[in-house]
């Protein structure tokens, strides 16, 4: 073996490498994003609090078995579901992440209650990961009541049915079909004794997806088990289980209220208005294991799109590392993108754009969904 040459190392040459390695350290922790160490809620309505504006909640109220919730940067997943109750009859619990109010237990920095028809838009993002040895579904849970009320019982539950398994089926009884969020969704309509209910059951399974609340609460306002003067108190998204759920994760979850608008489909900006669009061009990058890729925002609309917000579903197995003409979060599963200062406009006919470097695991693969402040893009 050839021994390297030695070099005598002088002070001064030592305060250097003293001042390069703490300069580097200092870099280092300034770019290191803060994580959250995940925490495990067995409470039977223990809750936690993630990336400083969302509740993640155990909500076990059907069974005395235990059940422990493990709340994570930017979701949750259930560690233990002991217990279960007949498929004929209400679920054993709702392990829940929300933005809103849930028995005086609002979200920190949350708009809600907000008047429905001071709603411009409620864009929400949602990552699933499911299991198959369980009787359960995967729902949102949003909640409608004539008053600002932040406690009990709201008059009218909307229920979002992104996946069900096993031998269970919403409250109430089927009342048709209907096309909300440019997808079919089968309805179902009840009472479950202290609120009225309205389901939307999709056919087959949705893991990811970004929509606006607001086309399901207006789908249920012109069904006539809703006002527009009424409140939009919270958007939950979970699990209800009869059997086991140990498994069942949201990996990610995004929710807004953006207030400022009438609500209704004629006003510009607002989900429905024919003059409002968009399309999105993703061009991506790819060496093995990671790229970085280019996204191109597109107003095709005739009104502009002010403090745009774009929220896609991520494949699974990427992470995004670092981003570059907007800030992007989370780093996986259903991610969105705010436009900064100096590009949050954009103009009819104009474009923005931005970038993210990322990494992924398997296969390469395009994110879907791409909505634009709840619009959905070309």
């Amino acid at each position: 073996m050839r021994s390297s040459p030695r070099h005598p190392l002088t002070a001064r040459t030592l305060f250097g490498a003293l001042l390069t390695a703490f300069a580097t350290l200092a870099a280092l922790v300034a770019v290191a994003p803060a994580t959250q160490a995940d925490t495990t809620i067995c409470q039977q309505f223990g809750s936690t609090v993630i990336q400083g504006r969302y509740v993640v909640q155990n909500n076990r109220w059907g069974t005395s078995a235990t059940q422990c919730v493990t709340a994570t940067d930017t979701g949750f997943r259930v560690t233990q579901a002991d217990g279960s109750v007949p498929t004929n009859g209400a679920p054993k619990s709702y392990p829940s992440v929300y933005n809103g109010c849930h028995y005086t237990n609002c979200s920190p920095g949350t708009n809600l209650p907000a008047r429905i028809n001071g709603i411009s838009s409620a864009p929400s993002s949602i990552s699933y990961g499911f299991v198959s040895d369980a009787a359960y579904n995967a729902s949102y849970d949003i909640w409608l009541d004539p008053t600002p009320r932040t406690d009990g019982v709201n008059r009218t539950e909307i229920m979002i049915w992104f996946n069900k398994v096993g031998p269970i089926q919403p409250i109430g009884s089927p009342s048709g079909t209907a096309s909300v969020g440019g997808r079919s969704w089968q309805v179902w309509t009840g009472n479950n004794g202290s609120n009225d209910v309205i389901s939307f059951v999709a056919p087959s399974a949705i893991s990811g997806w970004s929509f606006d609340v607001m086309d399901f609460v207006r789908q249920t306002v012109s069904r006539g088990m809703a006002q527009n003067d009424w409140y939009l108190t919270s958007v939950q998204a979970g699990f209800e289980p009869w059997h086991n759920g140990a498994g069942l994760a949201v990996n990610s979850f995004s929710s807004t209220v953006n207030i400022g608008g009438s609500g209704n489909p004629g006003n510009p900006g607002d989900p429905g208005d024919p003059k409002a669009s968009c399309k999105v061009t993703y061009a991506p990058n790819v060496w093995e294991g990671g790229f970085t890729a280019d996204v191109t925002i597109a107003n095709t609309g005739s009104s502009p799109l002010d403090a745009w917000k774009l929220s896609f579903a991520l494949p699974s197995g990427q992470r995004i590392s670092n981003a570059w003409n907007a800030t992007v979060s989370p780093s996986s599963g259903a991610v969105t993108a705010s436009g900064l200062g100096h590009n949050a406009q954009i103009a009819p006919g104009g474009s923005q754009t931005f970038g993210f470097q990322a990494t992924y695991s398997g296969s390469f693969a395009r994110p879907t969904g791409f909505s634009l402040n709840g619009i959905a893009c070309a």
